[in-house]
């Protein structure tokens, strides 16, 4: 197959992300109607917020003509929030009462009421600016009405929760913050991921929102590592992605953000290891905050200061306030020159070739009528009507769109680091199809060009790593000294994934300009028993659990090869007729590694939840390309519950019912050949404690995994009778205990309440 330049934000839950586009398109204004049950609705809505809690007022609902029942409302923000407001903004959670109930896939709306900003434009406008670049919310505008009144012009900007990091990371159960003080201390760190707080990871609880079911652990060995190993960062951090949202902030002068108080923005661990940071809160962009650089300006800046603002203050001035998440990763010239890579792409491919501009103004056009009668908004018509270019004066100055954009553009095409960067170009690859484990050349012709580096990885679940590019002529690159520079790799998945960075000492160069978010990529198809359907359990009651703890029927996929295999462009099935029922996602199956589809119809929770279950009764699964080409298939009858059905001797034998070895190797006999162990868990909730009661004595291990897989606790044992096992040190939760012999395991769920 040939080269061609795919989109790293196509890849993931596309029926979720193209449901919920309809909804959000950038160009649409919604209508959402609010009809509360209580008249004093507004007093009550006042007291939940100087509650300073998270209950909500239920209502009905009407979006675009649809009435969703016992929606939950409550207010949303900090300084937009004003208990003498008549326009507050909203977040609305609509399953509040009834757990299925959404809009096109929404299932919360925050309804920003367009404080701070007398254009209307900046949220929606920066948020279409930053999804060129990174995984940013989508955002459009609504007219809201309460009560059959029209309450207002709002914008409407998609969560950041499960779905999302669903839709862009393919997964949701990870390490999950916001970070946002509980206190915003105006004068402080807040959520600068500094390590001044403390030496245990509770001294960062007032600091960041943990949103998932753990994470503090990972969040202190991010914060260490960050400040006190920072060339060791790439480990635990996407210093890419990092390096965009920096330059997305500084492009725009987005500074109510980690630039100026830490806050703002989220953080989410993908099972690569690395977190990833999410921007959020883009109401105040294009220079409407500037209370706060944390350097320089620490005690706030001018229009024309913005216009001129430095984009590497913290590195060629002070950190008044400390931010280590850009001070230390500029003091690397790579990265220094990579960021201000990412800020030339974002400012010549949306303002200096005026397109910023001509988006406002089609925004501007669209919501015109919608501004004009809300009497609810915060600055007058003229007012609107003028912010597109000029500055408008209120209690601050909000500069005009293009007045702030347009000089910011003259001044940074001239920073040094912007200019003479070296050209890339002609960028291919030899052979043009790739085999599994064979050889491919990657090429590109470079001038201007100091060091070439290439950056790869086999699939989207996959960590890019980072190799020289050559020009001696070893690398399949012609003769050396040629301008093109060349590096061959071997041992090769069936998918590459790709991009280009060069430098010299003045910049740096991105091919495909948006990498690592944009990136070159081929492909190949793999083989008959390349991968094969190792596994699978119609009917699971305590076996495993998936990342909700729910037990779902499963299906174990497995790497034969040496090799890394990429499940781009293959399809699970349960129905003959329909062999491209369901496509897998682009993940990396290891070499002899294992993959594990849940089987449940509940796309929702992550890339590897598949759109059927299995029937207990048995039926036929198979693995396809799109093309009808058949990589593996298997018919079973009917099954037990908590026996498997798979492969012996693992990866190449018939079929068998067997105990289970969920994502492991299927080194047991049938079960009908094992040993039979008994055991009791109790008690179940445990606290502290819990006991395993054997029937027979025996010899062998416990182990004790949380729901994602992950080892928290082993301990050996040689007993009969009743052992004792201390997890008073686990943190509360579901978990997965097993009991093993040289013959046999045993799984069973235990809920640990510390």
């Amino acid at each position: 197959m040939g080269l061609r330049l795919t989109l790293f934000l196509v890849i993931g839950c596309l029926s979720n992300v193209l449901g919920q586009s309809n909804f959000y398109h950038t160009d649409t204004i919604q209508e959402i109607r609010i009809t509360f049950y209580e008249s004093n609705w507004d007093q009550l809505l006042d007291a939940l917020y100087v509650a300073g809690d998270n209950d909500r007022l239920t209502c009905d609902l009407e979006i675009n003509g649809e009435v969703l029942d016992s929606v939950g409302i409550r207010y949303k923000g900090f300084s937009s929030v004003s208990t003498d407001r008549t326009k507050n903004p909203f977040n609305i959670k609509l399953d509040y009462v009834h757990g299925n109930q959404d809009y096109n896939g929404v299932t919360k709306l925050k309804l920003g009421n367009v404080i701070q900003d007398p254009s209307f434009l900046r949220e929606v406008l920066s948020y279409e600016i930053a999804r060129k670049y990174m995984p940013a919310s989508q955002a459009n505008f609504a007219r809201v009405y309460i009560n059959n009144v029209y309450w207002g012009l709002f914008t409407s900007v998609e969560d950041v929760d499960d779905p999302f990091l669903v839709d862009h990371y393919g997964e949701s159960h990870g390490s999950f913050f916001k970070c946002a003080p509980d206190n915003l201390d105006f004068d402080g760190d807040n959520a600068n991921l500094g390590n001044s707080y403390g030496t245990d990871s509770t001294d960062y609880y007032p600091y960041y929102d943990l949103q998932s079911d753990y994470g503090w652990e990972d969040l202190y060995e991010l914060v260490g590592v960050l400040n006190e190993n920072p060339n060791d960062i790439e480990t635990l951090l996407n210093v890419d992605r990092t390096l965009w949202m920096h330059a997305f902030n500084y492009s725009l002068i987005n500074f109510d953000s980690y630039v100026g108080y830490a806050q703002n923005y989220y953080i989410y661990k993908q099972q690569n290891g690395q977190f990833n940071p999410i921007l959020w809160d883009l109401n105040m962009s294009f220079g409407s905050f500037r209370l706060a650089d944390a350097s320089e300006y620490w005690d706030g800046f001018t229009i024309a200061e913005a216009k001129t603002m430095d984009p590497l203050l913290h590195l060629n001035s002070v950190s008044v306030y400390e931010r280590p998440l850009m001070r230390n990763l500029f003091e690397n010239s790579t990265y220094k020159r990579m960021y201000l890579a990412h800020m030339r792409t974002i400012m010549e491919e949306n303002i200096g070739n005026g397109l910023y501009s001509t988006r406002a103004q089609f925004l501007h056009d669209l919501i015109d009528t919608a501004v004009l009668q809300d009497t609810n908004k915060f600055y007058g018509y003229d007012d609107f009507q003028n912010n597109l270019n000029s500055t408008i004066s209120d209690l601050i100055d909000y500069p005009g769109l293009t007045d702030l954009m347009n000089t910011r553009n003259t001044y940074l095409s001239s920073y040094t680091g912007f200019s003479g960067a070296p050209n890339i170009s002609n960028v291919n690859t030899s052979p043009a199809s790739i085999t599994l484990g064979g050889s491919v050349s990657i090429t590109a012709e470079i001038t201007g060009e100091d060091n070439v580096l290439l950056a790869y990885r086999y699939g989207a679940n996959d960590v890019f790593t980072t190799v020289s590019m050559l020009d001696d002529g070893t690398q399949n690159d012609g003769a050396s000294g040629d301008g093109t520079y060349g590096k061959t790799l071997s041992n090769i998945g069936n998918t590459i994934q790709y991009y280009i960075y060069s430098q010299n000492a003045n910049a740096g160069r991105f091919s495909p300009e948006r990498a690592a978010y944009e990136f070159y990529e081929i492909q190949s198809q793999i083989t008959s028993g390349d991968l094969v359907l190792n596994e699978l359990m119609a009917s699971n009651e305590f076996t495993a659990l998936d990342q909700s703890g729910e037990s779902d029927d499963w299906i174990e996929i497995y790497n034969t090869t040496q090799f890394d295999i990429s499940t781009s462009g293959l399809y699970l099935t349960d129905d003959v007729t329909n062999l491209d029922k369901w496509a897998l996602p682009n993940s990396v199956i290891p070499a002899d590694g294992y993959m594990i589809i849940w089987a449940d119809e509940d796309g929702e929770q992550g890339d590897n939840h598949a759109n059927f279950k299995l029937s207990s009764n048995g039926e036929f699964v198979g693995l396809h390309y799109g093309d009808g080409t058949k990589i593996d298939s298997i018919s079973f009858g009917a099954q037990i519950t908590d026996v498997a059905f798979g492969r012996f001797p693992n990866g190449t034998g018939p079929w068998i019912t067997m105990a289970p070895t969920f994502n492991g190797n299927n080194n047991f006999t049938s079960i009908t050949e094992q040993e039979q162990l008994e055991a009791t868990l109790y008690p179940n909730p445990a606290n502290g404690n819990f006991f395993i009661r054997f029937i027979e004595p025996t010899a062998s291990s416990i182990r004790i995994h949380s729901i994602e897989g992950k080892l928290v606790k082993e301990q050996s044992y040689s007993v009969s009778g009743t052992l004792q096992m201390d997890v008073s040190d686990v943190v509360s939760g579901m978990y997965l205990v097993s009991i093993s012999t040289e013959k046999t395991t045993i799984t069973k769920r235990l809920i640990i309440n510390n």
